[in-house]
Protein backbone atom coordinates (compact mmCIF):
# COMPACT_ATOMS: atom_id res chain seq x y z
CA UNK A 1 0.00 0.00 0.00
CA UNK A 2 1.42 3.37 -1.04
CA UNK A 3 1.90 6.03 1.61
CA UNK A 4 0.00 9.33 1.44
CA UNK A 5 2.98 11.51 0.54
CA UNK A 6 4.26 9.83 -2.60
CA UNK A 7 6.73 12.63 -3.36
CA UNK A 8 8.81 11.43 -0.39
CA UNK A 9 10.58 8.23 0.52
CA UNK A 10 8.69 6.12 3.05
CA UNK A 11 11.13 6.89 5.86
CA UNK A 12 11.03 10.64 5.10
CA UNK A 13 7.22 10.69 4.99
CA UNK A 14 7.21 9.27 8.52
CA UNK A 15 8.99 12.42 9.71
CA UNK A 16 5.97 14.57 8.79
CA UNK A 17 4.32 13.57 12.07
CA UNK A 18 7.05 15.46 13.95
CA UNK A 19 6.86 19.06 15.05
CA UNK A 20 8.33 21.76 12.83
CA UNK A 21 11.34 22.11 15.14
CA UNK A 22 12.08 18.39 15.00
CA UNK A 23 11.66 18.26 11.24
CA UNK A 24 14.14 21.12 10.92
CA UNK A 25 16.52 19.26 13.20
CA UNK A 26 16.24 16.17 10.99
CA UNK A 27 17.12 18.29 7.96
CA UNK A 28 20.16 19.70 9.74
CA UNK A 29 21.43 16.24 10.71
CA UNK A 30 23.72 14.34 8.36
CA UNK A 31 21.80 11.80 6.33
CA UNK A 32 22.59 9.58 3.41
CA UNK A 33 20.79 10.35 0.15
CA UNK A 34 20.91 7.73 -2.57
CA UNK A 35 21.67 9.01 -6.07
CA UNK A 36 23.16 7.22 -9.11
CA UNK A 37 26.67 8.68 -8.99
CA UNK A 38 27.06 7.80 -5.31
CA UNK A 39 25.71 4.32 -5.99
CA UNK A 40 28.33 3.78 -8.71
CA UNK A 41 31.12 4.71 -6.28
CA UNK A 42 29.71 2.51 -3.51
CA UNK A 43 29.27 -0.40 -5.91
CA UNK A 44 32.92 -0.09 -6.94
CA UNK A 45 34.02 -0.19 -3.30
CA UNK A 46 31.69 -3.10 -2.55
CA UNK A 47 33.35 -5.11 -5.30
CA UNK A 48 36.65 -4.69 -3.50
CA UNK A 49 35.14 -5.70 -0.17
CA UNK A 50 33.83 -8.89 -1.79
CA UNK A 51 36.91 -9.64 -3.91
CA UNK A 52 38.63 -12.97 -3.26
CA UNK A 53 42.11 -12.58 -1.84
CA UNK A 54 44.81 -12.64 -4.52
CA UNK A 55 48.50 -11.79 -4.62
CA UNK A 56 47.79 -8.47 -6.39
CA UNK A 57 44.60 -7.06 -4.91
CA UNK A 58 42.82 -4.42 -6.99
CA UNK A 59 42.45 -0.94 -5.52
CA UNK A 60 40.42 2.20 -6.18
CA UNK A 61 41.23 5.92 -6.17
CA UNK A 62 38.34 8.39 -5.92
CA UNK A 63 39.23 11.95 -6.86
CA UNK A 64 37.23 15.15 -6.61
CA UNK A 65 37.34 18.75 -5.53
CA UNK A 66 36.72 19.61 -1.90
CA UNK A 67 32.96 19.58 -1.34
CA UNK A 68 32.17 16.85 -3.89
CA UNK A 69 31.03 14.34 -1.27
CA UNK A 70 34.12 12.16 -0.88
CA UNK A 71 33.93 12.11 2.91
CA UNK A 72 30.23 11.16 2.89
CA UNK A 73 30.99 8.29 0.49
CA UNK A 74 33.79 7.11 2.75
CA UNK A 75 31.60 7.28 5.85
CA UNK A 76 28.74 5.44 4.15
CA UNK A 77 31.01 2.65 2.94
CA UNK A 78 32.56 2.23 6.39
CA UNK A 79 29.15 2.32 8.09
CA UNK A 80 28.02 -0.48 5.78
CA UNK A 81 30.95 -2.58 7.05
CA UNK A 82 31.06 -2.10 10.83
CA UNK A 83 33.26 -4.16 13.15
CA UNK A 84 31.70 -7.50 14.07
CA UNK A 85 32.46 -9.95 16.85
CA UNK A 86 33.31 -13.51 15.77
CA UNK A 87 31.18 -15.60 18.18
CA UNK A 88 33.31 -18.71 17.74
CA UNK A 89 36.64 -17.07 18.53
CA UNK A 90 35.40 -14.18 20.61
CA UNK A 91 37.44 -11.63 18.64
CA UNK A 92 36.47 -8.57 16.68
CA UNK A 93 36.51 -8.76 12.89
CA UNK A 94 36.80 -5.60 10.80
CA UNK A 95 37.02 -5.99 7.07
CA UNK A 96 37.08 -2.22 6.33
CA UNK A 97 39.32 0.19 8.24
CA UNK A 98 39.38 3.96 7.57
CA UNK A 99 42.35 6.22 8.29
CA UNK A 100 43.35 9.75 7.31
CA UNK A 101 46.70 10.57 5.77
CA UNK A 102 48.40 13.08 8.03
CA UNK A 103 49.73 16.43 6.86
CA UNK A 104 53.27 15.23 7.62
CA UNK A 105 53.44 11.78 6.02
CA UNK A 106 56.02 9.17 6.85
CA UNK A 107 56.32 5.46 7.54
CA UNK A 108 56.03 5.83 11.30
CA UNK A 109 53.14 8.28 11.00
CA UNK A 110 51.27 5.86 8.71
CA UNK A 111 51.66 3.01 11.19
CA UNK A 112 50.58 5.32 14.01
CA UNK A 113 47.41 6.28 12.11
CA UNK A 114 46.51 2.64 11.56
CA UNK A 115 47.15 1.73 15.19
CA UNK A 116 45.12 4.71 16.34
CA UNK A 117 42.21 3.60 14.12
CA UNK A 118 42.46 0.19 15.80
CA UNK A 119 42.36 1.79 19.24
CA UNK A 120 45.98 0.92 20.05
CA UNK A 121 48.42 3.30 21.71
CA UNK A 122 51.99 2.27 20.89
CA UNK A 123 53.67 4.97 22.94
CA UNK A 124 56.01 7.72 21.83
CA UNK A 125 59.16 5.59 21.94
CA UNK A 126 57.93 2.76 19.73
CA UNK A 127 60.17 2.26 16.70
CA UNK A 128 58.97 1.93 13.11
CA UNK A 129 59.84 -1.79 12.97
CA UNK A 130 57.92 -2.59 16.16
CA UNK A 131 54.96 -0.57 14.88
CA UNK A 132 55.09 -2.39 11.54
CA UNK A 133 54.96 -5.81 13.22
CA UNK A 134 52.07 -4.64 15.42
CA UNK A 135 50.14 -3.32 12.40
CA UNK A 136 50.60 -6.55 10.42
CA UNK A 137 49.64 -8.72 13.38
CA UNK A 138 46.52 -6.72 14.27
CA UNK A 139 45.29 -6.26 10.70
CA UNK A 140 45.62 -9.99 10.11
CA UNK A 141 43.77 -10.69 13.35
CA UNK A 142 40.76 -8.55 12.41
CA UNK A 143 40.61 -9.95 8.86
CA UNK A 144 41.17 -6.65 7.06
CA UNK A 145 39.98 -6.62 3.46
CA UNK A 146 40.03 -2.92 2.53
CA UNK A 147 42.13 -0.09 3.98
CA UNK A 148 40.41 3.23 3.26
CA UNK A 149 42.68 6.28 3.17
CA UNK A 150 41.25 9.80 3.20
CA UNK A 151 43.21 12.91 2.18
CA UNK A 152 45.76 10.78 0.31
CA UNK A 153 47.07 13.90 -1.47
CA UNK A 154 48.78 14.79 1.82
CA UNK A 155 51.51 12.40 0.75
CA UNK A 156 52.79 15.27 -1.37
CA UNK A 157 53.52 17.29 1.77
CA UNK A 158 56.56 15.08 2.38
CA UNK A 159 59.90 15.14 0.65
CA UNK A 160 60.45 12.96 -2.41
CA UNK A 161 62.12 10.37 -0.18
CA UNK A 162 59.26 10.42 2.34
CA UNK A 163 56.72 10.05 -0.47
CA UNK A 164 58.52 6.96 -1.81
CA UNK A 165 58.68 5.42 1.66
CA UNK A 166 54.96 5.91 2.30
CA UNK A 167 54.00 4.49 -1.10
CA UNK A 168 56.36 1.55 -0.68
CA UNK A 169 54.83 0.90 2.73
CA UNK A 170 51.29 0.94 1.33
CA UNK A 171 52.32 -1.48 -1.42
CA UNK A 172 54.00 -3.72 1.16
CA UNK A 173 50.90 -3.76 3.38
CA UNK A 174 48.66 -4.55 0.42
CA UNK A 175 50.94 -7.44 -0.61
CA UNK A 176 51.50 -8.79 2.88
CA UNK A 177 47.83 -8.71 3.90
CA UNK A 178 46.25 -9.38 0.50
CA UNK A 179 44.09 -6.32 1.00
CA UNK A 180 42.73 -3.62 -1.29
CA UNK A 181 43.24 0.11 -0.89
CA UNK A 182 40.61 2.78 -1.41
CA UNK A 183 42.11 6.26 -1.56
CA UNK A 184 40.19 9.53 -1.49
CA UNK A 185 41.73 12.86 -2.44
CA UNK A 186 41.69 15.96 -4.59
CA UNK A 187 43.10 15.92 -8.12
CA UNK A 188 46.68 16.18 -6.85
CA UNK A 189 46.25 12.71 -5.34
CA UNK A 190 46.91 11.28 -8.82
CA UNK A 191 50.41 12.69 -8.65
CA UNK A 192 50.88 11.24 -5.17
CA UNK A 193 49.86 7.70 -6.13
CA UNK A 194 51.76 7.78 -9.42
CA UNK A 195 54.98 8.11 -7.40
CA UNK A 196 55.05 4.31 -7.21
CA UNK A 197 54.41 2.82 -10.66
CA UNK A 198 53.79 -0.70 -9.35
CA UNK A 199 51.23 0.55 -6.86
CA UNK A 200 49.57 2.93 -9.33
CA UNK A 201 48.90 0.10 -11.80
CA UNK A 202 46.62 -1.57 -9.27
CA UNK A 203 44.30 1.42 -9.02
CA UNK A 204 41.12 1.98 -10.94
CA UNK A 205 40.11 5.63 -10.96
CA UNK A 206 36.77 7.30 -10.35
CA UNK A 207 36.53 11.08 -10.63
CA UNK A 208 33.68 13.02 -9.02
CA UNK A 209 33.28 15.84 -11.52
CA UNK A 210 31.45 19.02 -10.59
CA UNK A 211 27.77 18.87 -11.49
CA UNK A 212 26.55 20.34 -14.75
CA UNK A 213 23.23 20.57 -16.61
CA UNK A 214 22.76 16.86 -17.23
CA UNK A 215 20.09 14.27 -16.40
CA UNK A 216 22.40 13.07 -13.60
CA UNK A 217 22.10 16.46 -11.88
CA UNK A 218 18.31 16.36 -12.21
CA UNK A 219 18.36 12.91 -10.59
CA UNK A 220 20.45 14.29 -7.73
CA UNK A 221 17.97 17.12 -7.07
CA UNK A 222 15.03 14.72 -7.22
CA UNK A 223 16.77 12.42 -4.74
CA UNK A 224 17.41 15.32 -2.36
CA UNK A 225 13.80 16.49 -2.59
CA UNK A 226 12.50 13.01 -1.84
CA UNK A 227 14.50 13.08 1.40
CA UNK A 228 13.35 16.50 2.65
CA UNK A 229 10.31 16.22 4.99
CA UNK A 230 8.06 18.77 3.25
CA UNK A 231 4.31 18.19 3.03
CA UNK A 232 3.95 19.47 -0.55
CA UNK A 233 5.84 18.28 -3.65
CA UNK A 234 8.47 20.68 -5.02
CA UNK A 235 8.38 21.06 -8.81
CA UNK A 236 11.32 23.04 -10.17
CA UNK A 237 11.86 24.47 -13.63
CA UNK A 238 14.95 23.99 -15.77
CA UNK A 239 15.79 27.66 -15.10
CA UNK A 240 15.82 27.00 -11.35
CA UNK A 241 18.07 23.98 -11.82
CA UNK A 242 20.54 26.10 -13.81
CA UNK A 243 20.41 28.75 -11.09
CA UNK A 244 21.22 26.12 -8.44
CA UNK A 245 24.28 25.10 -10.46
CA UNK A 246 25.36 28.70 -10.86
CA UNK A 247 25.22 29.67 -7.19
CA UNK A 248 26.69 26.39 -5.90
CA UNK A 249 29.37 26.09 -8.61
CA UNK A 250 28.32 22.46 -9.04
CA UNK A 251 29.70 21.36 -5.65
CA UNK A 252 27.72 18.59 -3.96
CA UNK A 253 28.09 19.98 -0.42
CA UNK A 254 26.86 23.41 -1.48
CA UNK A 255 23.90 21.91 -3.34
CA UNK A 256 22.84 20.00 -0.23
CA UNK A 257 23.33 23.11 1.93
CA UNK A 258 21.19 25.23 -0.40
CA UNK A 259 18.39 22.66 -0.56
CA UNK A 260 18.46 22.21 3.23
CA UNK A 261 18.26 25.98 3.78
CA UNK A 262 15.33 26.26 1.39
CA UNK A 263 13.53 23.33 3.02
CA UNK A 264 13.93 24.87 6.49
CA UNK A 265 12.61 28.19 5.18
CA UNK A 266 9.65 26.36 3.60
CA UNK A 267 8.76 24.78 6.94
CA UNK A 268 9.15 28.03 8.88
CA UNK A 269 6.99 29.95 6.38
CA UNK A 270 4.33 27.25 6.15
CA UNK A 271 4.74 26.96 2.35
CA UNK A 272 5.93 23.35 2.78
CA UNK A 273 7.65 23.17 -0.60
CA UNK A 274 10.65 24.61 -2.41
CA UNK A 275 9.60 27.02 -5.13
CA UNK A 276 11.29 28.61 -8.12
CA UNK A 277 10.87 32.01 -6.45
CA UNK A 278 12.61 30.80 -3.29
CA UNK A 279 15.57 29.54 -5.30
CA UNK A 280 15.79 32.82 -7.21
CA UNK A 281 15.78 34.82 -3.96
CA UNK A 282 18.19 32.59 -2.01
CA UNK A 283 21.52 34.09 -1.06
CA UNK A 284 24.42 32.35 0.71
CA UNK A 285 24.86 33.29 4.40
CA UNK A 286 28.18 34.96 3.52
CA UNK A 287 29.89 35.73 0.23
CA UNK A 288 33.32 34.60 -0.96
CA UNK A 289 34.96 37.95 -0.18
CA UNK A 290 33.73 37.88 3.42
CA UNK A 291 34.94 34.30 3.82
CA UNK A 292 38.42 35.26 2.65
CA UNK A 293 38.66 38.32 4.84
Amino acid sequence: MKHQFEHLTTSTAELLSLSNDLRIREIQCERWVHYPRAKAALDAMERLAAHPRTTRMPSLAIYGDSGMGKTMLMQKFCEDHPPLVDPRRGIERQRVLPIQMTGKPGERQLFAQILHALGVNQGLRAGAVDMQFAVIRLLKAIGIQVLVIDEVHNILAGSAREQRIVLNTLRYLSNELNMSLVCFGVAEAREAISGDAQLARRFDELTLMRWSSTPAFEELVISILRNLPLREPSVLTALSLRHILQITEGLTARIFRLMNDLAIAAIESGVEKITDAAIDQWRPPFDAEAAAA
